[in-house]
């Protein structure tokens, strides 16, 4: 039995779709849904059933896939400890899209000229689902947020950079008042069910300030892109990327003391990948390093 296939239906079940689990391996649909007939074949049974546009498991497909989560986490960490002192490898990467538009790049060809055998695969997501993605242990690293509750003794957490809320605003405006721009300008928010988002939201309402709220999304780079463009003023995690670097935009400290959003590395003190893990943290660190030099809240 192929345990590339029991991954990729574990892929299947996690998504809904086998449309979007083939995109994420990088293969078509149709080879998708043969490796499960495959699997029908061989165990005898049907494993899925369409449900509307989704696909769901049947009664013997949960009990395999119930099974199957062990053995494919179990024989990649297998692999892991059979390589672990060449040194090589998959290290499984779980990022938050500001991580992954900023640092990550950086940090990634550090890595791959450390580890020159090593092979990574990168998955983006939130923070909660890149967390719930880890504890199934379909991740090794979660590029993340500190969660909003306590972890257990089983995680590590490595803390990489924390960014003040701050006002942007377009170059023009930079001297102006923080508060006064939140009322006046057009507001462009950023998505509340994120922690930065909520972190504005919170602000603003201890601040009592309404502000003229004209779009809403949950991209610090559009933003950005959007506040150059003189489509408003935003309040937003301070974020320090080469995609943003050549925007005309101003980062305005605010008067009141606010937490900063947090994020780093969370992974499991227990994996077998922990040599590669420690590479990637001093990589990781570094690149924190060079981007943080010259950047300064104007």
């Amino acid at each position: 039995m192929e345990t590339d296939f029991l991954a990729n239906l574990l892929l299947v079940v996690d998504s809904g779709s086998m449309a979007e689990a083939a995109r994420r391996v990088g293969v078509t649909p149709a080879a998708v849904a043969q490796q499960i007939q495959s699997l029908e074949r061989e165990l005898g049974v049907p494993l899925l059933v369409r449900a509307g546009r989704t696909v769901i498991p049947t009664e013997a497909g949960h009990r395999v896939i119930e099974r199957a989560r062990g053995l494919v986490r179990e024989l990649s960490e297998l692999k892991a400890f059979a390589l672990e002192g060449e040194a090589s490898g998959e290290l499984r990467i779980g990022t938050i899209t500001t991580a992954l538009l900023s640092l990550l790049p950086d940090a990634l060809a550090s890595f791959a000229t450390a580890f020159p055998q090593a092979k990574v695969l990168i998955r983006a997501g939130t923070s909660m689902e890149l967390y719930d993605t880890l504890q199934r242990g379909d991740l090794d690293v979660a590029v993340c947020l500190h969660p909003a509750f306590a972890l257990p003794k089983a995680y590590d957490w490595h803390l990489l950079r924390e960014e003040p809320i701050v006002v942007l605003a377009p170059a023009r405006l930079a001297k102006d008042d923080p508060h006064e721009l939140l009322r006046r300008e057009p507001f462009i928010r950023y998505d509340r069910s994120l922690g930065g988002g909520k972190q504005a939201d919170d602000y603003l309402r201890g601040a009592k300030i309404v502000p003229h709220e004209l779009f809403e999304l949950n991209s610090l780079m559009a933003i950005a892109m959007m506040v150059d463009r003189g489509l408003g003023v935003s309040l937003a995690p301070d974020i320090v990327s080469p995609l943003t670097a050549g925007l005309g935009i101003a980062r305005i400290a605010l008067p009141a003391k606010t937490e900063p959003r947090r994020f780093g590395v969370l992974w499991h003190r227990a994996s077998p990948r922990g040599r590669l893990i420690a590479g990637f943290l001093r990589c990781a660190d570094e690149s924190v390093g060079a981007g943080q030099a010259g950047a300064q809240i104007r």
